[in-house]
């Protein structure tokens, strides 16, 4: 696994800031404090420095390889103090005997460098502990981020299995009652009866094809609730009236695939279905402020509408809108007198028009 501070540009300029900052501060404090020339502070930094930068970036695969997860606190600290001593020690003795073999010839300076092995094993121990605590600070962003992940392609796969169980509810229901059409028709109309199942598989055969792309331009809904209405009048006749009006402006709005037709159905259900007039469904569209909306009206009873109930079709239509859209105020419905209303506002953000 690559080393956090090599393979991100922002830790590595913020790597090279800080131990830029340390030799800088490093030369200061001995030329000043310790009375030593400019040259020797500078060679005494650069050694003790860069030889420690060199040990704590490594220190990423002692920490990645050598600490497991199931280890105890005090495994764990354990561990530490024997990495710490040895680190230490081999920092310190590297550039001590380094600068020692440098300057073996100055007294003053070898004096200084026996003197202060033990400040500079205190500054090695806050050393390694900035390391380990950048380190450990990454482990755990990388790991809350692949969490992040983990859970979000979940929350993904939840979401589609929902909506392909909500979907998957439709088509039964439907095809039921168009398969018993046929049925009639196989006897009184052959000719007709080969047409709807031509009609039918075409229906069935767009279902299936949206499956994985949720969404589609209200053109092909369109066209697919017409095959829808086709097989229905086989069996409603004239009680089965439709109108729709679609400005330009509205034909190409994307929405989710498939979520006009339980409506359909819901008005066929509980307008048409208990009727022996003709029942008329209208379908209106129009595009404003930030909203298309589509609305689906038609004729029934009340008392009927009470008998049979209210089925999947709203329910599962205020599902979908939830899954796709975080909204539950997208769809409302409206029962004026002898006309019931269903009204879908979808947002026009983020649609290809």
């Amino acid at each position: 696994m690559l080393n956090p501070i090599s393979k991100n540009r922002s830790y590595l300029i913020t790597f090279g800031t800080f131990w830029i900052l340390i030799f800088v501060i490093h030369t200061f404090i001995i030329n000043f404090f310790y009375d030593l020339d400019s040259l020797t502070s500078l060679t005494d930094s650069a050694v003790f420095n860069i030889l420690f930068a060199l040990i704590g970036f490594n220190l990423w695969y002692v920490l990645r390889f050598n600490i497991r997860e199931t280890q105890s606190v005090f495994d764990v600290i354990i561990n530490h103090l024997i990495i710490a001593v040895v680190v230490i020690a081999i920092w310190i003795g590297i550039a001590y005997f380094s600068l020692y073999y440098m300057y073996s010839d100055e007294n003053v300076y070898i004096q200084f460098l026996n003197d202060s092995i033990p400040w500079r094993a205190v500054t090695g121990i806050f050393y390694y502990l900035l390391f380990i605590m950048f380190y450990y600070m990454i482990l755990y962003y990388e790991d809350l981020q692949d969490k992040l992940k983990i859970e979000g392609e979940l929350q993904t796969l939840v979401k589609e299995a929902e909506l392909s169980a909500l979907k998957s509810q439709i088509n039964p229901h439907f095809l039921f009652n168009s398969l018993n059409s046929i049925s009639s028709l196989t006897i009184s109309n052959p000719d007709k009866a080969q047409e709807m199942v031509i009609k039918l598989s075409d229906f069935l055969r767009y279902s299936l094809t949206h499956d994985k792309d949720e969404k589609t331009s209200l053109k092909q809904e369109f066209e697919n609730i017409k095959r829808y209405l086709d097989i229905e009048k086989v069996r409603f006749g004239h009680r089965l009236n439709f109108t729709w009006k679609v400005p330009d402006n509205c034909i190409n709005f994307e929405i989710p695939n498939m979520i006009l037709q339980p409506l359909i159905e819901n008005s066929i259900k509980h307008g048409v279905y208990h009727s022996t007039e003709e029942v008329l469904i209208e379908l209106t569209c129009v595009k404003e402020n930030g909203y298309v909306t589509i609305e689906i009206a038609n004729d029934y009873d009340p008392e009927a509408t009470k008998k049979v109930g209210h089925g999947i079709g709203l329910s599962n239509i205020r599902k979908r809108l939830q899954l796709i859209y975080q909204r539950q105020d997208l769809l409302e419905t409206i029962a004026d007198k002898l006309v019931f209303r269903a009204i879908l506002k979808l947002p026009t953000n983020g649609n290809n028009e």
